[in-house]
């Protein structure tokens, strides 16, 4: 059989012949012209004004807990199970990650713990939408709004997601995107950053760009970092972004064809395929193996790795990450939930280049795992 990867972008639209106008211009650096192109497409696919991009979704975070002056002491809560860039911009900054556990059934973040863990040291929430249905958001904007907070929102894995009709990405006072090859529309690296506020996207900007000064460029009054997102990627952001809707359209195929490919097994938790605001958009498709199976997730993937099937591990939590335990944080941190997804969770291939022919043989090895 031959192997069937975890995830596989699609690159047969526009992509050839925008690099080429790259290449026969000369523009392939971030001065030229498709960045702007990209950031002003994708802000208004989003709902928003203004659009900064760069080299990719982690200096997005970095960039966006900067801009809002968030550092030394402050505390900004998020969820535990996540990847290591939301925790990591925020001890960068010198701020302190507080973190919640996940709901069990979206894996997102449990709001209902957020209003506990807010102190007078507390200036942002950080909300990461995972894998493919929103974080239900209406409690969120209320806690941030009682209590003069920021709203980070990290939709990476939301490209054309909604939350009760409104883009993902539109929702915090700053939002930011990933186009790693796994995501709905990829620049091979890269990401962006999105507000509606003109003086926060200069900020950006500014960080982005190792504040340079217009009138004097190499002398510095504060250090930023070199976050530039070059032509020949902006190039293929506005080839996959024309295609958008084809690609949701079909990932919500494709967890439909799993779901009912894998409906009838007993032993594991599959994604819900939707909640009261929002229609999942399966990211990735993931599955939590239930706690009478036997094994872990990590067994199950060295199985299906022998079946030439590529999978990969949920998210481990920020508060068991040994590089934050060295640091002294998260003491005695207990998040049950999360503890056990990332244990008994992992997900299947999921990529929009994925074959009807393809998904069933991925559920037919699912299925042998549990005989």
């Amino acid at each position: 059989m031959k192997p069937i990867p975890v995830n596989e972008p699609l690159l047969n639209g526009n992509e050839n012949k925008y690099l080429f106008e790259c290449i026969e211009t000369g523009w392939i650096s971030s001065e030229g012209p498709f960045v702007k192109q990209f950031e002003e497409q994708f802000a208004a696919s989003v709902g928003c004004k203004y659009g900064i991009a760069v080299c990719n979704g982690s200096v997005a975070l970095d960039a966006a807990v900067a801009a809002l002056g968030i550092g030394s002491g402050d505390e900004v809560i998020l969820p535990t199970f996540t990847i290591i860039s939301c925790a990591a911009a925020i001890v960068r900054a010198g701020a302190v990650p507080v973190v919640v556990d996940c709901d069990p059934h979206t894996w997102n973040m449990d709001v209902n713990q957020i209003e506990d863990k807010i102190t007078a040291r507390t200036k942002a929430i950080m909300v990461v939408h995972i894998y493919g249905l929103p974080v239900d958001m209406d409690q969120v904007s209320d806690l941030a709004d009682k209590y003069g907070l920021h709203i980070i929102e990290d939709a990476a894995e939301m490209h054309g997601q909604t939350y009760k009709g409104r883009p993902c990405g539109s929702l915090g006072t700053i939002s930011t995107f990933s186009f790693y090859p796994n995501k709905h529309i990829t620049t091979g690296e890269g990401g962006m950053l999105l507000t509606n506020d003109e003086k926060l996207a200069e900020r950006c900007r500014s960080l982005r760009n190792l504040c340079f000064q217009p009138q004097k460029r190499f002398v510095h009054e504060e250090l930023g970092w070199n976050m530039r997102m070059t032509n020949l990627q902006a190039a293929i952001g506005v080839a996959q972004l024309e295609r958008l809707d084809e690609f949701v359209a079909r990932k919500r195929r494709m967890g439909q064809i799993y779901t009912e490919l894998l409906a009838n097994i007993p032993d594991v938790q599959l994604p819900l395929p939707r909640a009261t605001y929002a229609t999942n958009i399966y990211w990735v498709y993931g599955l939590v193996l239930k706690d009478n199976v036997a094994f872990d997730a990590q067994e199950a993937m060295q199985y299906l790795a022998a079946h030439k099937i590529g999978t990969r591990p949920f998210f481990w939590c920020m508060h068991e990450q040994p590089v934050f335990r060295k640091m002294g944080l998260f003491e005695e941190e207990s998040c049950p939930v999360a503890e056990n997804i990332a244990r008994r969770g992992f997900y299947i291939p999921s990529g929009v280049a994925l074959t009807d022919e393809q998904m069933t043989q991925v559920a037919l090895a699912v299925k042998d795992i549990l005989k």
